[in-house]
This record gives structure tokens, sequence and C-alpha cells, in this order.
């Protein structure tokens, strides 16, 4: 197992979500969860730090998935489609019954089933494209 295709894979993962949640849908995600800037100053380190964590075990999960495939086959589009379908089959599956119990928002959804789709595929991409 090479571990630092994971490293790479959370790094692109983070990086992607910091374009999401600040540039992209930044003040659409504040107003749809109420979280304001210094709340979401507070803590950050940790809340980074974990996340990163977070971002490591799901490139484990997908690079699993990947390496049911010969090395030859490893593109980054077979690894991005494999991160899309496992973020569809499983994560949006996941999120959307905590966001139907908790009242959350359509376009909350959205927003975040959209990065977790787009973070997954990045990352499947990612570790494929660093077989050799």
């Amino acid at each position: 197992m090479a571990y630092l295709e994971l490293i790479i894979a959370a790094v692109a993962a983070f990086l992607l979500g910091f374009g999401w949640y600040t540039v992209i849908f930044g003040k659409a995600w504040q107003a749809e969860t109420g979280v304001t800037d210094d709340q979401a100053k507070s803590g950050a380190a940790l809340t980074y730090g974990l996340s990163f964590l977070m971002m490591v075990i799901l490139a484990y999960a997908v690079n699993y998935v990947i390496n049911f495939h010969d090395v030859a086959e490893q593109t980054f589009t077979h690894g991005a489609f494999h991160g899309m379908l496992s973020a569809l089959m499983y994560g949006l599956p996941a999120v959307a019954i905590n966001y139907l119990y908790q009242k959350k928002s359509l376009k909350l959804f959205l927003i975040d089933g959209g990065y977790l789709v787009a973070f997954m595929a990045l990352m499947g991409g990612v570790l494929a494209a660093l077989k050799f």
C-alpha cells in the first residue's frame, strides 16, 4: 500500500473543499446552516485536522475498490468513476437519511452532497492516476 497516494488524494479533496465552501458556495452554505464567520473560525485547527483524517480514511476505502482492477485499467477517469459511484451509493444515502431526520433543506443537501460526489470522484481519479 502506497500511503503517499492516500495523503495526496486527501489533500486534493481538502483543497476542493476549501474552494467549494468559500468561493463557490460559502455564503449559501452559511445561510443554510446558520454558521457565522466567528463560529466557522472557532476550533478551526481541530475541525480541519479531523476532516483531513476522515478524508484519508475515505481515500483508503476508495483505493480498496480501485485496487480490485489491474493497474493497467487504473486511469484517472476509471478511478473517478469508482469514487463517484461510492459517493452515490454509500455517502449520499447516509447524508440524506441524516438530513431528513434533521429537517435540513434540499439546498444544503445539494451543496454538501455535490461536494461529496465531487471530492470522492476527484479522490478516486487521483488515486488511480498515481498507480504505476
